[in-house]
């Protein structure tokens, strides 16, 4: 208890300059040959080479700035502080963001550049940083957290990901993220082939899953502001592709009873969606009724429109 209440928060304020330096050593190692996802496909950014992901060794963002339309617990009064980043590990065909994560719309800057983009969004008064598809960009972006801590950023930090990530990347993470939110996208590693390119997604996920909660724990919400822990998020998909009971039955028996999931509706046919038959049409009524109807009888207290 003695310990516990030295610490302070955001967690990243607690690790010497030193042990940030190592952490960030060792996240550029993983970029080359790159092992900083599951694909694992081994090319050597730091001669210019690039994989999946289309990411070299600069940040590179979208745009940045106060957002209302997340999680109630993520914005407050003053609304979460996102940075959208260009790229991603997953190549979802009904991505909502797919001129970013897949079309290249963006613009490379320097670390240090991204570091005065964090510390801009503290003083415009936003509850946090959120990190929207950091994966890819893991070395860069804890990199330029360095920086920013240095210079006074004191809020916590969101990695908002797909799910689809590197146990080893995750464990360079532990006591630097504060809040950690991914997608938890689906059930069968079928449907992940077919529609996001991630044939071992779902194992990829419960792995990922579990370190997170071990490093965060459950959600804890302050004065109604979110400061640390696990929050999931699943999007209902039609036709129940996206495997919902299977992932909230691991939910409830592997990560925690308490789980905030926010179970989301906004399913609609945009990017590539209207190729396949399956996923051209929104979500009925009743689909969803059917997911909220789930976790209910599964006792999961904290999942629902969020």
């Amino acid at each position: 208890m003695a310990a516990e209440a030295r610490l302070r928060y955001p967690a990243y304020l607690n690790l010497s300059a030193a042990e940030f330096s190592q952490r960030v050593q060792a996240l550029y190692a993983l970029a080359a040959p790159c092992r900083l996802c599951p694909r694992r496909c081994g090319v050597h950014r730091d001669r210019g080479e690039k994989g999946f992901c289309r990411t070299g060794l600069r940040p590179w963002i979208s745009s940045f700035g106060p957002h209302f339309g997340e999680e109630r617990e993520l914005v407050g009064r003053f609304g979460s502080g996102t940075i959208f980043f260009s790229g991603c590990n997953l190549g979802c065909v009904f991505c909502q963001n797919f001129t970013i994560s897949q079309l290249g719309e963006g613009e490379e800057i320097s670390v240090e550049a991204l570091a005065k983009v964090m510390l801009r969004l503290q003083d415009m008064g936003c509850h946090n940083v959120n990190l929207v598809t950091p994966t890819h960009q893991a070395p860069m972006i804890i990199e330029a957290l360095g920086l920013a801590r240095e210079e006074g950023l004191g809020i916590p930090l969101v990695w908002n990901c797909g799910g689809y990530e590197s146990l080893e990347v995750l464990r360079l993470l532990d006591g630097i993220v504060d809040i950690y939110m991914p997608d938890f996208k689906y059930g069968d590693d079928r449907v992940a082939a077919k529609f996001s390119a991630a044939p071992d997604y779902f194992e990829r996920a419960c792995e990922a899953l579990r370190e997170m909660h071990r490093q965060v724990g459950d959600l804890v919400v302050k004065n109604g502001v979110a400061v640390r822990g696990l929050l999931v998020r699943h999007l209902v998909l039609p036709r129940g592709l996206a495997g919902t009971a299977k992932v909230l039955q691991f939910i409830r028996d592997e990560i925690s009873q308490e789980t905030y999931v926010n179970l989301m509706a906004q399913y609609y046919p945009t990017h590539r969606a209207w190729e396949f038959p399956e996923l051209s049409r929104r979500i009925t009524s009743a689909e969803y009724k059917e997911a909220l109807a789930m976790a209910q009888s599964l006792g999961l207290r904290r999942a629902g429109p969020h």
